[in-house]
């Protein structure tokens, strides 16, 4: 799977877009039934998909609302955390979405994970392209990987991941033993 998002700002909450109120985020790990029924309003991936069945799959919600506004699979492999999918829920997209800064949050849990696993804050992703792997440099400060595996693989390092995650007020469980 290629990470094909939009990351539209960066902020350390969410931004009701048509107030500009300020809300608190958390986090958890999904159920079969928060995902189950996702494709048919309106979300693009299929999160059932049994190529993210190895992965942690986690929801973004605003603090005090189950409803979903991200979601991100990541998965730990090697020593790191790599990040499947990151999806922002249809009303958060477009020019008449609900909330803005969905993306960054998605992230900012993967870098969470990595440090849960005793990591440091080392993630890495597939771009989808190369306008998108240009977008991830610029907004996360990410940077494409040498390898065969993927032509726009890309990683984000210690001190951009700190820089993330120090933007971020978000709270959750990440549930790492």
């Amino acid at each position: 799977m290629k990470i094909d998002m939009l990351i539209d700002k960066l902020t350390s909450c969410l931004v009701k877009v048509a107030t500009g109120q300020v809300l608190q985020t958390s986090f958890s790990l999904v159920m079969n039934e928060d995902v189950a029924n996702l494709p048919a309003n309106g979300w693009f991936f299929d999160w059932m998909d049994e190529e993210l069945q190895k992965s942690n799959i986690y929801k973004l919600m605003v603090e005090g609302d189950n409803a979903i506004q991200g979601l991100v699979s990541a998965e730990v492999i090697r020593g790191a955390v790599y990040v499947h999918l990151v999806e922002s829920a249809p009303h958060n997209l477009g020019r008449s979405k609900l909330y803005e800064g969905v993306g960054g949050h998605l992230f900012a849990i993967a870098i969470k994970l990595s440090i849960a696993n005793g990591f440091g804050v080392y993630i890495f992703f597939d771009a989808k392209n190369a306008e998108l792997a240009t977008h991830y440099s610029k907004m996360l400060g990410a940077v494409r990987l040498p390898t065969r595996v993927h032509e726009y693989r890309m990683q984000v390092d210690e001190v951009q991941a700190h820089k993330i995650i120090d933007e971020y007020t978000l709270a959750g469980d990440l549930n790492v033993e």
